[in-house]
């Protein structure tokens, strides 16, 4: 696939500084940019490359103004990042796109599928699960019976949606995502734990990514939610009842314990822990491994540590710690002259 620089801006909303003939034909880093590339400028640090490099186009600031002559055709936007993501996107999209059944697939005939879907070898699709147009089901996904599944999906390989859950639009879920395994209910007993029944579900709403080998349990009762928009990254578990706001994103190993609520547009750095029966306000931020142990009640708030507290208030508190040693060195000898002068 090839798209003329006019094309591209016409896509993205911007303008031709340049050949509006330029082809692209793939994508390149700037400092790596070659002749038939793509290439895109949003951290100022990387200028200097876009005089040197050979990149056909490049994706530039509406007020980006060259101080030497670029060879590269400019195409000037508004976020040339954002940009890039959504000519990425669609890139993939185009080129990896696949559709029919495989012969090695099993569809349930009480099964829907739409239109223009993809389901590839060892997939397994339920009786009267519902797929929406365009989808695309890698090998040896399962979506188990009454699940629903909305349009212009993606499942990589071995995804798994159990019974009842749901599905939105335009999803991404990465190799080993479970949607709907029980969530982690035991009562204890004289003679151990007895399970207590997961009758619940799963929703994943719309334009939501999850990455590889993250679960998302289903509700004791009700459902769980992940809301619009939201972005979890690899290896994190969201338990049973928990509600993760939309555009809120988690990055790896992240793990929310149940029935909590977590607000919009949150971010939580890699590791972070959020006990059970919590409410995280909207705009939560928290660095990597802290560990939030209640609710937080304050909008924007940003938190560092285990147990979590204020970020600036845990800088000033790892300024003490590091001297911790030397402090308790004098407060043994001050203890040691108040003895003295007692005696």
């Amino acid at each position: 696939m090839e798209f003329t620089a006019q094309q591209i801006a016409e896509f993205v909303g911007g303008s031709v500084d340049g050949d509006p003939a330029a082809s692209a034909r793939t994508f390149a880093r700037i400092e790596e940019g070659e002749p038939g590339a793509l290439s895109f400028l949003a951290n100022p640090k990387y200028t200097p490359y876009i005089y040197t490099t050979t990149a056909s186009i490049v994706l530039v600031a509406d007020d980006f103004v060259p101080e030497r002559p670029v060879a590269a055709t400019l195409v000037r936007c508004q976020n040339p990042y954002e940009a890039t993501a959504r000519l990425l996107t669609l890139y993939q999209r185009m080129t990896e796109r696949r559709s029919g059944i495989h012969p090695r697939a099993t569809v349930e005939e009480s099964a829907v599928v739409g239109a223009d879907c993809y389901i590839g070898p060892g997939a397994y699709i339920g009786k009267e699960a519902v797929i929406g147009p365009g989808t695309q089901i890698y090998a040896n996904c399962v979506v188990e019976e009454r699940a629903t599944v909305g349009s212009d999906c993606i499942f990589y390989p071995n995804v798994s949606i159990y019974h009842d859950c749901k599905v939105g639009s335009r999803v991404i879920l990465h190799s080993g995502v479970v949607v709907g395994a029980d969530g982690f209910g035991f009562a204890p007993g004289e003679s151990g734990y007895e399970k207590i029944p997961q009758i619940g579900i799963a929703t994943i709403e719309d334009d939501v990514e999850i990455g590889a080998n993250t679960c998302v349990d289903r509700s004791t009762m009700g459902s769980t939610f992940v809301r619009r928009g939201a972005k979890i990254d690899n290896l994190c578990q969201i338990a049973h009842n928990v509600d993760v706001g939309s555009h809120t994103v988690m990055s790896a190993q992240v793990g929310v314990a149940g029935s909590t609520k977590i607000g919009q547009w949150c971010m939580f750095g890699g590791q972070v822990g959020i006990a059970g029966h919590a409410t995280v306000a909207d705009r939560t931020h928290s660095g990597a491994q802290a560990g939030i142990a209640g609710s937080v009640r304050r909008s924007g708030t940003t938190l560092l540590g285990s147990p979590a507290i204020d970020a600036k208030q845990f800088a000033r508190a790892s300024v003490v710690f590091k001297f911790l040693p030397e402090l308790q060195a004098e407060i043994r000898t001050l203890k040691e002259e108040i003895e003295k002068r007692k005696g």
